[in-house]
């Protein structure tokens, strides 16, 4: 049951298949655990449209019975991660590990102090997207709801601001900052927006399908960062001098590198990704202890842009 109460409150919402599936029992047995849940006044809601089961998440269930290890575990990355650093859900998080920290032992809570005051996480720099709230509250409705929207976005691109219908289909965080995928009427197919960019929002009564197998994993392909570009994908080949080798070999840049030390110590770091831009500031980063061997325009393009660097130094 408690199985079934997690998958229910998640919120993306099961069907009678795929809930007998995740908690191992038959459909018949889901349909009297929720008959169940429903009569101890649980508010179980079937959603027609989508055909599915979900728990709302204003719905405040009996607290669950946390290890003393996952208790301290979340207090420890609430406390750390959750000051709004760009990510909307850490915010909420702090405030429900205060909550928890509350029901903890005394005991709990002195070690839980001293852990704390011994782990310091440090992550990368990210857009805080200040004022921005409304726009991704907005569009997580939108999503839910299947309703398009119409935007005002900045577009750094095209160098104006445009105007277009957006039927969107994910939220993303990569890296710095949010993101949004989805249709844009005025490009006519697929595109990327940066929340921050985005000047106005208007919900509107439009209702759309998110296409059958789309996954934002399946749209990025196999870009470098998020940017995929048209045509094939490339195979690069990137040597490293021995001096950065390690530090490139010990972080997973990409879900298709591969590396391989030579004699001499230097590392030849192995990719394929869907387009050259992204990659090729990468390698621009390591300067002089990187050089491109394949493919030839990548390597064109690195030696085009350091030229034009060297120029503004000249």
């Amino acid at each position: 049951m408690l199985q079934l109460i997690g998958l229910l409150q998640a919120g993306r919402g099961y069907n009678a298949d795929a809930l007998a599936q995740a908690c191992g029992v038959s459909r018949r047995t889901v349909f009297r655990d929720v008959d169940l849940l429903r009569q101890s006044g649980v508010p179980v809601a079937f959603d027609e449209l989508q055909q599915c089961y979900r728990i709302p998440g204003a719905c405040l269930l009996p607290p669950t019975n946390f290890t003393p290890e996952e208790a301290m575990a979340l207090l420890v990355l609430c406390h750390e991660l959750g000051d709004g650093r760009g990510l909307p859900f850490l915010g909420p998080a702090r405030s429900a590990a205060v909550k928890l920290e509350s029901t903890l032992p005394a005991r709990l809570r002195d070690q839980l102090r001293n852990v704390t005051a011994a782990v310091q996480i440090q992550p990368p720099p990210s857009n805080p997207l200040d004022g921005c709230e409304p726009v991704y509250e907005q569009l997580l409705a939108a999503i839910a709801n299947r309703r398009s929207v119409r935007i005002r976005y900045d577009s750094l691109k095209e160098q104006k601001q445009l105007v277009t219908r957006l039927s969107p289909y994910r939220l993303f965080f990569s890296r710095r900052s949010w993101y949004v995928v989805g249709r844009s009427s005025i490009h006519r197919s697929k595109r990327t927006f940066h929340l921050g960019r985005i000047m106005q929002i208007e919900p509107l009564d439009d209702h759309f399908e998110v296409p059958r197998g789309f996954s934002i994993e399946r749209y990025l392909r196999n870009a470098w960062h998020m940017i995929p570009e048209q045509g094939r994908d490339s195979q690069v080949v990137v040597r490293f001098s021995d001096l950065v080798a390690q530090n490139v070999a010990e972080v997973h840049w990409h879900r298709t590198q591969r590396v391989e030390y030579r004699e001499d110590g230097t590392l030849d770091f192995h990719v394929t990704v869907s387009g050259l831009n992204e990659i090729s500031w990468w390698i621009l980063g390591y300067g002089d202890q990187a050089e491109v061997l394949e493919p030839p325009e990548l390597r064109r393009l690195v030696a085009e842009r350091a030229r034009r660097m060297v120029e503004k130094y000249t």
